[in-house]
């Protein structure tokens, strides 16, 4: 079967056992601040198995995309090194929610794997969960007794805790599970070993393909175990690994999941992909180059599909690492030089486009993204080698400083394994211990700032659901329903408190939470500092906790906050709008930010807004904004409904079944956030900036409301201030005009001084030209501005025959030049090049630059290192 069947015949196989079949969740997690990406099937579902929430369905199915680079599960530097581990992956997996248990769960696993795709019995093995006396939770007696009636008793195992206990996080839903293991050796090597023997060892061929978990415990923050109110079931199944064992092939990157992206990698690079035991070290080292290459784009292509672009921080780091160390290893295995990676998105969005459409949709997006990402980062790898040059120059010894690697690494992203490499070539060697050293004190540092203790949730009365009355007011009774203590060293101590309802909006769609005030009948009053929402609670955030728990609280929300980051809000579909109707339908959403102060807006397009484009999206907004348009709130209506009248979707955003569209004239969008009731309410409209985030990506800042009238104030003390300035001109764009035309006046002044002063260098140092192998030379130092040492230069060069000039600057803000002239016809005759020569002397005053064969200048930060660029350019002559 193909990979697609494969999926295809799950799928099938659990909706005919009454299972609904449900889309995947983005990849990017958007609102659980517990998790960055989506690293398991079940993460869509934990509102679900806390209680927080009630499933619409007690049987769901599905394939889920998954990341695991961070945290907990984090993959990342086995992917590639072996033919089994991934960064994105596909997990298919079924669900009960208090239906079905371990009888069903398992009695399926095992029709579906030895009856539909026909895996031998034999090449089956099971663990069962052992036992934990430190928690109370006996041997799985029943899970075994349900194997057994399908499986000799010899290929059912005894798992430990690690094994065979799964737990959500260190607190949580977990409970004990039952593992598939498949073994796809030869018969021969099956007769030296048994399969049971190599189970959970790390054993390639004999590997863990399915994963049933019974949910029916609770982890407190003191390490106990509770009973959940339901059993759940929560499966994993490897879509990858299944494929591998179903293709009959003998590593995961050989099924039809990774060999057409493969043979791309081949086709471009020029090189070969083998397998098999039997290759070279250096063929093995191209082989994982390829397997890098052809997962990471996986994982970085879906990730920009839902909304993650590649940065500095966060889930964006997490996304720009993954794509550097493909580009890294195609730089240093497979010698390629210039973007290449992004030509492998056509070929992946044409071989799951069918199953994941925002591939296709999203194209041409991911290509722009990747090829910039690529180009910055091949720059910054030259960067760091000519500061690996210098930083060998400057070792002691044959051993480079494990904290010089380290800083390389820290501040440069050049991988330590390229710098090792570089250094082996030239028979140098790193300290590896003190890299690590440094390494693990970062990995503790950030541990440490991220490290988040929460006590467990004091119950203080059942309620099923929270309600938010949000939408229609802005105050409301409430009782307090649970609480929870939360240490972190980024916020300190604060507490979590959720209610029956609540006024308070918490962030999400872009929206920041709202701020506000409780107030007991005693006059007690808390501060609310933000609003946020995990796992389907909405969680106010305090400092203090309310002195009497149990009284009725009346809940305030900060009015004119609100009422502010409506308008924003509120402004963005405006301008979303706006910019499809200026620049076209492909301008798309890809993040915002709404605050009371400002809004910022991302958006899909490929070039720079021109002035005229800007006034004229501006000029839009503002005339729907005096328009006075009525918001049409649409609560509850069907997903099909809503897109069919023209609602805007976003991607990477989940959606259920029924949504909340938002809609002012022809702007209509999906948004669970707050807006205001008319158009007009916004007051204006005002563009402060627009620029790129990333290729294909721009970002618009605008005011509106309080922000805008801010602006308009400051604007007009700016005017009084210019006024002022220029002694109370009546016409100040007349006062400033006259000022312009006097000091272009003065700089044409200024350039016959600075020429004049060039032909008198020039008269002085004329003399010391010294002729080297036929060339006449002059090596100095000139500390003058770079202006006038180029006019020096070609003077010099007009006047002197076979001329090579090379001057160095130093100014007093501690910045240092270089310069280097060379006669045209003598550059030509013995193959000089100017650029070549001080891109490589700028390293030595730690910076660069480039220009001609016969011109070319650097600049630096290290006056101190103009001596040694001297000395060598007297070497080099």
């Amino acid at each position: 079967m193909t990979s697609q069947e494969i999926r295809e015949q799950f799928l099938k196989f659990f909706e005919s056992k009454g299972h609904t079949i449900v889309p995947s969740a983005p990849m990017v997690v958007k609102n659980d601040p517990t998790l960055m990406f989506t690293n398991a099937g079940m993460n869509q579902f934990k509102e679900f198995f806390l209680g927080n929430a009630k499933p619409k369905y007690k049987r769901v199915a599905d394939t889920q995309k998954c990341l695991r680079v961070s945290g907990k599960h984090n993959d990342l530097e086995e992917v590639g090194r072996d033919t089994y581990h991934h960064t994105m992956f596909e997990m298919l997996g079924n669900w009960s929610f208090g239906d079905y248990f371990k009888k069903e769960a398992i009695s399926w696993a095992w029709e579906l794997l030895t009856e539909i795709y026909k895996i031998p019995k034999e090449n089956l093995y099971v663990t069962v969960f052992e036992g934990s006396e430190e928690d109370g939770v006996p041997f799985d007696q029943e899970a075994y007794d349900i194997w057994k009636e399908r499986i000799a008793e010899n290929h059912i195992l005894l798992g430990n805790k690690k094994d065979n206990f799964w737990e959500m996080g260190d607190q949580g839903p977990c409970g004990p599970c039952t593992e598939i293991h498949v073994d796809i050796r030869s018969d021969e090597e099956k007769a030296k070993v048994p399969g049971r023997d190599l189970v959970n060892n790390d054993y390639p061929q004999v590997i863990e393909i399915w994963n049933n978990v019974f949910m029916e415990f609770n982890r407190k923050a003191d390490g106990s175990l509770e009973k959940l109110p339901s059993r759940n079931v929560d499966t994993g199944m490897g879509f990858e690994r299944l494929c591998m064992v179903l293709q009959k092939k003998q590593s995961n990157y050989d099924t039809d999941v990774f060999t057409p992206l493969i043979h791309k990698v081949e086709e471009i690079t020029q090189s070969r992909y083998t397998s098999g035991d039997r290759v070279t070290a250096e063929q093995e080292q191209v082989n994982i180059a390829i397997r890098v290459i052809s997962d990471h784009i996986r994982a970085v292509a879906f990730a920009i599909t839902d909304g993650q672009l590649p940065s500095n921080n966060g889930a964006g780091y997490v996304i720009r690492r993954i794509l550097r160390r493909a580009i890294r290893y195609g730089f240093t295995f497979l010698n390629q030089k210039e973007p290449f990676i992004y030509k492998l998105v056509e070929t992946l969005s044409n071989q799951m486009g069918g199953t994941f459409p925002e591939l296709e949709k999203q194209q041409f997006l991911i290509m722009s993204v990747i090829k910039e990402e690529e180009a910055s980062f091949l720059r910054t790898l030259e960067q760091g080698l000519l500061m690996l040059d210098v930083m060998i120059q400057n070792s002691p010894g044959k051993q480079l400083s494990g904290g010089k690697a380290f800083e390389l690494y820290d501040t440069y992203g050049f991988p330590k394994d390229l710098t090792a490499l570089i250094l082996s070539e030239k028979g140098l060697t790193m300290d590896e211990a003190s890299f690590e050293e440094q390494l693990q004190k970062q990995k503790e540092r950030s541990r440490a700032a991220a490290q988040i203790k929460a006590d467990d949730w004091v119950i203080l009365r059942d309620d099923d659901e929270e309600e938010f009355i949000g939408y229609d007011t802005l105050e409301a009774v409430v009782r307090l329903v649970k609480y929870r203590r939360v240490e972190s060293q980024k916020d300190g101590t604060h507490f979590q408190l959720v209610f029956n309802t609540t006024p308070f909006y918490p962030e999400g769609g872009g929206q920041v939470g709202d701020k506000g005030t409780l107030q007991s009948a005693n006059g007690e009053l808390i501060y609310i500092l933000d609003t946020k929402k995990e796992n389907n609670l909405i969680i106010h955030i305090s400092e203090h906790l309310p002195t009497n728990l149990n009284d009725p609280f009346k809940a305030e929300v900060h009015s004119i906050s609100r009422e502010m980051a409506e308008a924003n809000h509120s402004a963005t579909h405006l301008l979303h709008q706006a910019l499809r109707e200026v620049l076209g339908t492909h301008v798309e959403q890809k993040g915002s930010r709404v605050a009371p102060e400002t809004l910022r807006f991302d958006f899909s397009h490929f070039a720079k807004l021109t002035e005229e484009e800007l006034k004229k999206v501006e000029q839009l907004v503002n005339r729907r904004i005096f328009e006075k348009i009525p918001l049409q709130e649409h609560r509850n209506i069907p997903m099909q409904q809503a897109v069919e009248s023209g609602a805007m979707a976003l991607f990477g955003e989940k959606y259920g079944d029924r949504v909340r569209m938002i809609q002012f004239g022809d702007s209509k969008e999906l948004c669970g956030g707050t807006h205001v009731k008319n158009t007009g309410d916004i007051w204006y409209f005002k563009i402060i900036s627009e620029g790129a985030v990333a290729a294909g990506i721009r970002r618009i800042e605008a005011i509106t409301r309080g922000g805008a009238m801010k602006y308009f104030t400051e604007q007009e003390q700016l005017v009084e201030q210019i006024k002022e300035t220029l002694k109370n001109a009546q016409d100040p764009v007349k006062a400033i005009r006259h000022l312009q035309e006097e000091n272009a006046a003065l700089h044409k002044e200024l350039e016959q001084l600075r020429k004049e002063q060039a032909k008198q260098l020039k008269t002085s140092i004329k003399a010391e030209f010294t002729e080297v192998n036929g060339v006449q030379c002059l090596v100095k130092q000139v500390d003058a501005e770079v202006a006038t040492l180029k006019d020096l230069a070609f003077e010099l060069g007009n006047e002197v025959k076979n001329a090579f000039i090379f001057f160095a600057s130093a100014h007093e803000e501690g910045k240092a030049l270089l310069l280097c002239y060379i006669n045209k016809d003598l550059a030509q005759a013995k193959g000089l090049d100017a650029g070549k020569i001080v891109r490589e002397l700028g390293k030595y005053i730690h910076g660069g630059g480039g220009g001609q064969p016969f011109f070319a200048t650097a600049g630096g930060k290290n006056p101190g290192g103009i001596t040694e660029a001297l000395s060598k350019v007297k070497d080099y002559l």
